[in-house]
């Protein structure tokens, strides 16, 4: 996007949208007289009598702090980013579009709970009130005053509790299963690989050495829980290999890949969350560790606000800490006076794509031909023409092969048994969140409930996106509880689990036949182990994959719970400790294999590094981290040049799948993936392609960090850039992306490793791609000793004080003081603004 006019560094233009955090101010709607306490990093504290004025005040305060990023998350969200950022939205515009995002959130709406509604609306009207104070778009953010020179009519919208609603779509979209991979194996299944080459690249969770969350003595599976497999003639596979099935995949993923993420792509997304209880700790009570991995950019995702009624009630009944997101009222994770809930991805298998027979504008279904459902949008466009969009459903869900075409079809015809000699396929998506559901309801429980059977009520509530959640109370217990809408599903194809590969969308059979109950999902109170750990791995080890056949591999998880068991009692200290843990368990067995190769003296030079390397990852001048370099770049092009058949944008990442996916290649050094198709006449084992990544790996550290390999350091070649979403990337004038980005942040850890600094392998560099996107520790003994960081900053406001106050402490794993009572808030307070109903008109 070219963005002109740079000549906005005036203070005053830069300081105009700065929040008024001190004295007093009057606002419409409010009841009586709200109080707002910010402490020295910008976090505030609510105080109000009733939920309206409290949930009011809190849409005032995000607005304050992050109006343009709330602005931009609505645009999104609704299919309308053309009308703020002009034609680089458009094909953004037109997935989400035909998702219906916001159409679901509408729907959705009229069905949640009556004080839902209400506080909805209160936030709204908090949020209006900013927007009426500020009085035009140059006032609220300085982003504006950049994008207005390309877009000089824009005008902000009033706030609707939809938008908040539609926020929680986008949420879901980028923690939802599998998709990704369902779609790869599509088109992998077109291939010369055969589909048994094709499964290794999926291998099952190593239970034996990586344990679930929940052990066999946890939680045990209803029988009806898993009663979802079935086989079938791959009929899909057939249609998959046709001319037109596989454009119509081609046009599916290039429509997923539009999507903006919101919250961070790829294997890096995810989370640790783990929970001790009190009869296992220094303090005596439970202890709860949570750090979401997801993406980083300026400003952070997360929000910090603490929103407290003066006098808890039935007509206030809050008094909650922690993170939420821009634009959604409550908190989503952190504690309450009673108990405090992490979450991490459980990364169900929530979405199905259906490869669907369609001629003209119908779509075969059970040997009928039937009507596709369409609807027609208009996508508005800054500085250009509107463009048309027709949308195409069938009873699976939106066409998403419609929506970007990946190649002119036109023409190609292919004859599947059973299907009409005249045939065209496309892909549809059946995706959970798709209808309405009640997360809106959840989080507002999980921040009222007082005990386990309130936060299990609340879980239940839990439609989208699914996660894991854990829990802690001052009584002294512990918990885990998944929640969340899963299908019930059956196998379209012979030895897969479902929801593995495209379905039949011609036939019923494969439909969605409901939704796992509440009371069959996994749950356990008080575990004997007195401990519980969750970070992506497989829930259960139970064979049957009712939830998701594709976890993360565990070997975060795995680290956590070594360290947790070496501690005869875990402090609050050591919790911490954990969560900047920068081991590579993988890393060991592989570098048993690089020393066993043979390699000319300069490669040798930095073979060496790895002699005496324990896998620890840290970015600071120690050998260590010379070592760390050295094997990563090592790592990176094992996998380039063992899958180098892949195309590049499903190639290797790096991620805890692809380690298991080596490890079993290992074990096969004659496997046809260590084969280079590129020399005809040889056939390649483990060992040629080990030593090339050795050699290959020394002479780019040579060209990249210097010739002596004792110098090398891995925070040089692993760093974070902290991007704005719309003003800091590719096309923006370098100046301006000055004004937002900060960037050369050099981080230890890496892919599975407990401090998940994650980078993709697949892509140039090492750059951090997702991390840890803030980290709290919660001490349930005394919840004003709890700790916590966001990995920014409280404010949006570029040159606002706390615009990235917290990155240094992020990046140093250190952790602020967490204030919750009214005495700990008052010492910890900086800045008090008093919100007040507006006074009455004087009389004659």
């Amino acid at each position: 996007m070219a963005v002109v006019g740079v000549g906005i560094l005036a203070i005053g233009v830069v300081r105009q949208s700065f929040p008024e955090t001190t004295g007093k101010l009057s606002m419409e709607g409010l009841t009586s007289s709200v109080g707002v306490s910010r402490d020295a990093r910008g976090i505030p504290t609510i105080y109000a009598d009733n939920a309206k004025d409290l949930f009011q005040a809190q849409g005032f305060v995000s607005a304050q702090d992050r109006f343009f990023e709330m602005d931009l998350r609505r645009h999104v969200t609704a299919g309308r980013l053309s009308e703020l950022v002009g034609s680089a939205g458009i094909e953004s515009d037109k997935v989400i579009r035909t998702m219906g995002w916001r159409r679901v959130a509408e729907e959705e709406l009229p069905k949640l709970a009556p004080e839902t509604r209400q506080y909805l609306q209160a936030y709204a009207d908090g949020v209006n009130a900013y927007i009426k104070r500020a009085e035009s778009p140059e006032k609220m953010s300085l982003e504006y005053s950049v994008l207005l020179r390309r877009n000089p009519g824009y005008r902000v919208e009033p706030w609707t509790p939809v938008d908040s609603l539609a926020w929680l779509k986008a949420m879901a979209w980028d923690l939802r299963g599998d998709y990704d991979d369902e779609l790869a194996r599509a088109r992998l299944s077109r291939t010369t690989r055969s589909l048994k080459q094709v499964n290794l690249l999926y291998p099952p969770y190593p239970v034996d050495r990586n344990q679930p969350i929940l052990s066999e003595q946890d939680w045990q599976p209803a029988a009806s829980a898993g009663d979802q497999a079935a086989s079938a003639q791959p009929a899909a596979l057939t249609a998959l290999r046709s001319t037109s099935g596989t454009a119509a995949v081609d046009s599916a993923i290039r429509s997923v890949d539009a999507v903006p993420s919101t919250l961070g792509r790829g294997d890096g997304i995810g989370s640790n969350s783990w929970v001790v209880s009190g009869s296992h700790t220094t303090t005596g009570k439970p202890l709860l560790a949570n750090d979401p991995h997801l993406g980083l950019s300026i400003p952070g995702i997360w929000q910090q606000v603490n929103l407290q009624c003066r006098t808890v009630s039935a007509a206030c009944p809050f008094r909650v800490s922690g993170f939420t997101f821009s634009g959604l009222p409550g908190v989503v994770i952190g504690h309450n006076g009673t108990i405090a809930w992490g979450m991490t991805n459980l990364g169900p298998d929530v979405t199905d794509f259906y490869l669907e027979q369609v001629s003209g504008e119908k779509y075969l279904r059970d040997g009928r031909n039937l009507p596709l459902e369409t609807r027609h949008e208009v996508i508005k466009v800054a500085g250009a023409a509107d463009v048309p969009l027709t949308v195409r459903s069938t009873a699976h869900g939106p066409i998403l092969s419609d929506v970007l075409p990946a190649v002119d079809a036109a023409g190609d015809r292919s004859v599947v048994r059973g299907a009409p000699q005249s045939n065209r396929y496309a892909v549809s998506l059946a995706w959970t969140a798709l209808a309405p559901g009640s997360t809106a309801d959840a989080v507002f429980a999980l921040n009222r409930a007082s005990n386990w059977t309130e936060f299990r009520k609340a879980a239940s509530l839990f439609s989208v996106p699914s996660q894991n959640l854990v829990y802690a109370d001052t009584a002294g217990h512990i918990g885990y509880q998944a929640p969340g809408r899963i299908p019930v599903r059956r196998s379209a194809t012979p030895g897969s689990p479902p929801g593995f590969w495209p379905s039949p969308g011609w036939d019923s059979q494969w439909d969605w036949k409901g939704y796992v109950p509440f009371d069959q999902l996994p749950s356990t109170f008080d575990p004997p182990e007195g401990f519980l750990v969750t970070a992506n791995q497989a829930v259960t080890a139970s064979p049957t994959p009712f939830l998701t056949s594709e976890w993360d591999y565990g070997f975060r998880a795995q680290r956590i719970r070594t360290l947790l068991a070496a501690t005869p009692k875990v402090s609050p200290e050591l919790m911490s400790q954990i969560q900047g843990d920068t081991r590579n368990t993988y890393a060991p067995a592989l570098v048993e294999r690089l020393l066993a190769v043979q390699v000319d003296d300069f490669t040798a030079q930095a073979q060496r590094l790895l002699r005496d390397w324990d896998g620890n990852q840290p970015s600071d001048k120690s050998r260590d981290s010379a070592a760390a370099a050295y094997y990563n770049a090592v790592w990176k092009h094992l996998l380039e040049y063992t899958f180098d058949e892949l195309p590049p944008d499903i190639a290797p990442d790096g991620g805890s799948r692809w380690m298991v996916v080596m490890e079993q290649l290992l074990k096969d050094p004659k496997n046809d993936w260590w084969d280079d198709k590129t020399t005809p006449g040889v056939t390649e084992g483990s060992g040629e392609i080990l030593k090339r990544a050795l050699v290959e790996a020394r002479l780019d550290l040579a060209r990249e960090l210097g010739k002596v390999p004792a110098t090398w350091r891995w925070g040089r070649l692993h760093q974070l850039d902290l991007k704005h979403q719309v003003l800091g990337g590719d096309g923006v004038p370098g100046a301006v992306r000055d004004l937002f980005n900060r960037g050369g942040i050099e981080l230890g850890g890496g892919n599975a490793i407990v401090n998940a600094n994650s980078w993709n392998a697949s892509e140039p560099g090492y750059g951090v791609t997702t991390g840890p996107s803030m980290r709290m520790i919660v001490d349930l003994g005394n919840l004003d000793a709890s700790r916590w960081v966001n990995s920014t900053g409280q404010s949006g406001h570029a040159y606002d004080d706390h615009y990235a106050d917290q990155v240094d402490a992020w990046v140093a794993n250190e952790t602020f003081p967490w204030a919750f009572s009214e005495k700990a808030v008052r010492e910890a307070g900086n800045d008090e603004l008093t919100l007040s109903p507006p006074s009455p008109a004087a009389g004659p």
